[in-house]
């Protein structure tokens, strides 16, 4: 198993969980079971949000070789509904910094209705928020 990938969609769910979604399928994960393909493409996360339901994938490196498989893999599953509602499910799609420029401009690509039912966002490891001991400034409180 590619850690790279696990830690990408570990990410990925991370955001999910910032929106407010519940997780209801994912991939590499120990007790939630596998999404299944979505026409004949791959999705790394199902979740749900009220009655609301959205789609997670991450794109590689590897990925952004193939700019039209892309773009038909995005456009297909951001113009994705629910059933029985007919609701539109959003689609989160997670790319590494240096792949975040070019993603954007694929998306530009797509039509303006596609294009608003998709969140483009980074995926990159957060930085710990605890200040250095070297940097902090130290104040002596008893001497």
């Amino acid at each position: 198993m590619n850690t790279d990938r696990r830690r990408d969609v570990d990410l990925l769910i991370e955001e999910f969980w910032k929106k407010g979604y519940l997780t209801l399928y994912r991939k590499f994960g120990t007790y939630l079971p596998e999404p299944s393909n979505i026409g004949e493409f791959e999705v790394d996360v199902i979740a749900k949000l009220k009655d609301n339901f959205a789609i997670g994938i991450t794109l590689s490196d590897q990925d952004f070789k193939d700019s039209s498989f892309i773009k038909n893999k995005l456009s297909y599953l951001a113009q994705r509904q629910t059933r029985g509602s007919n609701k539109k499910v959003q689609l989160f799609v997670g790319v590494s910094l240096l792949n975040l420029k070019y993603a954007k401009t694929l998306l530009d690509e797509l039509d303006p209705e596609t294009k608003k039912n998709i969140k483009l966002f980074p995926i990159t490891d957060k930085p710990d928020l605890l200040i250095r001991k070297e940097n902090r400034a130290e104040k002596i409180l008893f001497s």
